[in-house]
């Protein structure tokens, strides 16, 4: 079986994961890696646009170059891809963000003026919106350049997903995880979108029964149903995230239901960044209407700029 990637550090790390398992099932696999434009440029990703990282891989998956693309599951456009299946989406890695700062400081702790990296627009509007007074600059760059940017000083700090320190064993640089409170994650973040063509039916069951899991998969799509009904791209400064959570039916036993907690920020390329927030609950088998469901009230609230 032949799985394609990208071939940053961190993908590779990623498909790893998916490999082994697979792996441990008995089937025999190769790892291999398609360049894609994303990975060519160093341009903004709001500049370079929607599935810079993913396109490639889609296009080796069709022409059969490779039977499973594995994603990072915040890049992927979401719009559905014609002849591509969604097979499985595995366990979930920690989705929250992570600071990685100077002299070991939180968030909080970083004097005014102090100067953090990040690439979102998502992480740019929360860390304005906490009024730290901090100097929000943009960066692009794997994690080890990110990171190389605090030890040579030339930062005072960067803000990355706590789940892509993990897969690459460097969850040690870590100054402080931050609470979803004070930064909702991006959609998705966090979790692995692993495709494969519609008509390769048998390579479709097997990752859904040896790599799927149902918890992430509802909390994704939930998550993703709320961007894509706010008509807001994978780079728009959107955060949501969703959970499987115990609560009680009439009778008083317990069941389990997803919940989901969304962010959209307005004013964010001005000085003045406004972020709404909502959330809400519903049946596990109900994750994409409670997503449109969020996503209509927040546009209710005012995100419908997103989209202009």
């Amino acid at each position: 079986m032949r799985i394609g990637t990208r071939g940053s550090k961190l993908a590779v790390a990623q498909t790893g994961t998916i490999a082994k398992k697979l792996e441990d099932a008995g089937q025999r696999v190769e790892i291999v890696t398609v360049s894609t434009p994303g990975d060519r440029s160093s341009a903004p990703i709001a500049e370079i646009g929607v599935g810079v990282f993913t396109s490639a891989l889609r296009e080796a998956l069709l022409a059969k170059q490779v039977d499973v693309a594995v994603h990072s599951y915040k890049d992927l456009p979401t719009a559905p891809e014609q002849g591509i299946s969604l097979a499985a989406v595995p366990p979930r890695e920690d989705p929250r963000d992570a600071l990685i700062a100077r002299d070991g400081l939180t968030l909080g702790e970083l004097p005014p003026g102090s100067v953090v990296g990040t690439g979102s627009p998502r992480r740019i509007a929360q860390l304005r919106a906490l009024g730290l007074g901090l100097e929000v600059v943009p960066i692009r760059g794997n994690i080890d350049t990110r990171i190389g940017k605090v030890t040579s000083g030339e930062l005072d700090a960067v803000v990355l997903a706590r789940a892509g320190l993990s897969r690459v064993g460097r969850l040690d640089v870590i100054t402080e995880t931050l609470d979803p409170i004070q930064m909702l994650p991006a959609p998705a973040q966090g979790a692995l979108a692993v495709e494969t063509r519609v008509d390769d039916v048998d390579t479709e069951h097997l990752l859904q029964s040896i790599v799927d899991d149902e918890a992430t998969r509802a909390a994704v799509a939930a998550e993703r149903a709320m961007l894509a009904a706010l008509e807001a791209g994978c780079s728009a400064p959107v955060g949501a995230l969703a959970d499987v959570v115990e609560d009680l039916d009439g009778d008083g036993a317990v069941l389990e239901r997803l919940s989901l907690r969304g962010i959209a920020a307005t004013g964010v390329e001005g000085d003045s960044v406004q972020i709404l927030r909502a959330s809400a609950i519903a049946e596990k088998h109900e994750a994409d209407k409670l997503g449109r469901d969020l996503a209509a009230e927040l546009l209710d609230l005012g995100a419908g700029a997103l989209s202009r």
